[in-house]
């Protein structure tokens, strides 16, 4: 269900407090185009951090995979990256699928080890949008539709006071996944 109760500003401002604290940069640095890598100097261990703190923000549960790690598990060894490192066409297809790459920089036999630097805050941005808009329509408690906006950005039912339970990054990629290759028939 496309929720409509946190809006996608908030969910900017929630990812660029998250990034500017988790980082110690100054918020006016961080833009929806910035690279974590590139141009805010992010190292791995501070993607864990930031998902982090989303998930403390937001009462979500981020991936804890990539999308070429559940195309290995799900459709089989080299699907997604190849014996020396590098991406598979199939890894090409389902990138831009998912990330709406229009601009070329993703191409088959390209280091995996690149793809890091091509995070961006947008791409955090639909990360948490996406896991937000699995809101079920009602309370798993009381059956009702009544959710609010509770402790500034985690939705509660408004009658019985339920936390919202919302879909875990990981089985969001699997399920995306699947209508993949149900629709695109990439595997």
């Amino acid at each position: 269900m496309k929720q409509g109760i946190i809006s996608e500003q908030r969910v900017i401002e929630e990812v660029t407090k998250a990034i500017s604290e988790g980082l110690d940069i100054a918020p006016k640095r961080v833009q929806l185009e910035s690279s974590l890598i590139k141009d805010l100097g992010a190292e791995s261990l501070d993607f864990l951090d930031i998902n982090y703190r989303l998930e403390q923000t937001f009462g979500i549960k981020m991936a804890r995979h990539s999308a070429l790690e559940h195309m290995e598990e799900m459709f089989g060894e080299e699907t997604a990256i190849d014996s020396d490192g590098k991406l598979t066409e199939k890894a090409v297809k389902v990138l831009c699928l998912r990330f709406n790459n229009s601009s070329g920089q993703l191409e088959a036999g390209m280091d995996m080890d690149e793809l890091p630097s091509m995070v961006t805050v947008q791409s955090i941005v639909d990360g948490v949008m996406s896991l937000l808009d699995t809101l079920p329509e009602s309370c798993s408690n009381c059956g009702k539709c009544e959710w609010k906006i509770e402790s500034e950005c985690r939705l509660q039912c408004g009658s019985c006071g339920e936390q919202a339970a919302f879909a875990n990054g990981d089985d969001l990629v699997d399920a995306w996944l699947t209508q993949v290759q149900e629709k695109e028939k990439i595997f």
